[in-house]
């Protein structure tokens, strides 16, 4: 574990590899898994606000989830995260040659909306605690779907926390992301003055 300001992070970020391969997973994380993705408080309403935005590209049972249950749900552990579409898929998401996407997304890609997808989302597979004490927990979420992905970052030598440079300076800030690849620096020269 390394503690950058408020933040704990796990280790692994820095020396697990990871790229996601849409192509080999089909986007099977936003179909499988025992709860929508977890949101923040204020993308709540981001998510009401930009729905004309992205609900062009929902699919019909998603736009009917999002009807019946509102914008977001709580888990089972008190949590606010995104709709499901009977208890599997995210109600935000659609197909698209097999290939299962997210409609805000898209939305997003095509210029229609100012907001990528929820933060837990982009930052996947890093997962975000909070403390008691306000400090932050960031570890990597192993997940079986994920497999391909891994043996991709291996394949291109990409650390986790490198895939996901765009989420964690949205997220955390550029000093942050910084602070990261300072760790990881040191790191591999502890690691070579070892060897």
């Amino acid at each position: 574990m390394i503690q950058i300001d408020d933040k704990i992070v796990s280790a692994d970020l820095l020396t697990e590899c990871f790229c996601c391969d849409i192509a080999a997973c089909k986007g099977i994380c936003c179909v499988e898994g025992n709860a929508g993705a977890p949101l923040e408080d204020e993308e709540v309403d981001i998510l009401e606000e930009e729905y004309e935005a992205y609900k062009p590209y929902m699919k019909p049972e998603g736009i009917a989830s999002i009807e019946q249950n509102g914008f977001m749900v709580m888990d089972e552990e008190g949590e606010c995260t995104t709709p499901l579409i009977d208890g599997a898929e995210c109600a935000f998401s659609f197909e698209e040659n097999g290939v299962t996407l997210c409609a805000i997304e898209r939305a997003y890609n095509e210029g229609k909306t100012a907001f990528v997808k929820p933060v837990s989302c982009h930052l996947y597979p890093i997962r975000v605690t909070r403390f008691g004490n306000g400090t932050l927990g960031l570890n990597y979420h192993r997940w079986e779907v994920c497999k391909p992905a891994c043996a991709n970052g291996r394949k291109l030598g990409l650390p986790v926390y490198r895939m996901l440079k765009a989420p964690i300076i949205r997220r955390f800030g550029e000093e942050f992301y910084e602070a990261l690849e300072q760790a990881e620096a040191y790191m591999q020269g502890q690691q070579a003055a070892t060897e």
